[in-house]
C-alpha cells in the first residue's frame, strides 16, 4: 500500500496542488482543514506523514498534538513563519521538521522520500 500522507490545511488552493503532487508520485493523501477533523482522521484513517500548516482559522494547528495519542507518524510543520521561535516551537511540540512556504516540489518530495525513510528512484 502507497504511503498515506495527511494534509492539515485550510487553504483550499494549497491543499489541490499538494494533493496533486503527492498522488502524482505515488502517495495516498488525505486533508483535514482544522484541528478536530484532523486528530478523527488520524484515529480512523492513520497516515505515515501528516504535513501540517500552523495558522488554521482560529485554530493553532500546534494542537493537534494534544489531541491525538501517540504513537504519531512523523509530523512537519509548514508556515509561513520563517523565524527561530516557529521553528522552536513546532519541534518542542513533536514535529520533526519545519519547511517554510512556499517549498519547491522538488524539495518536498525529496523531503517527503527522506522523513518517510523511502528511497527516491535515480
Amino acid at each position: 500500500m502507497p504511503p498515506h500522507i495527511l494534509l492539515v490545511e485550510d487553504n483550499a488552493l494549497v491543499v489541490g496542488a499538494l494533493r496533486l503532487l503527492l498522488e502524482e508520485t505515488g502517495h495516498r493523501v488525505s486533508d483535514a482543514s482544522n484541528v478536530a477533523d484532523a486528530a478523527r482522521a488520524m484515529r480512523t484513517d492513520p497516515p505515515d506523514l501528516v504535513l501540517l500548516d500552523l495558522t488554521l482559522g482560529a485554530d493553532d494547528g500546534l494542537a493537534l498534538f494534544a489531541l491525538v495519542n501517540p504513537p504519531l507518524p512523523v509530523v512537519v510543520a509548514l508556515t509561513g513563519h520563517d523565524d527561530p521561535e516557529t521553528r522552536e516551537r513546532c519541534l518542542a511540540a513533536g514535529c520533526r521538521d519545519v519547511r517554510v512556504k512556499p517549498i519547491r516540489s522538488r524539495e518536498l518530495k525529496s523531503q517527503i522520500a527522506a522523513w518517510l525513510g523511502v528511497r527516491t528512484p535515480a
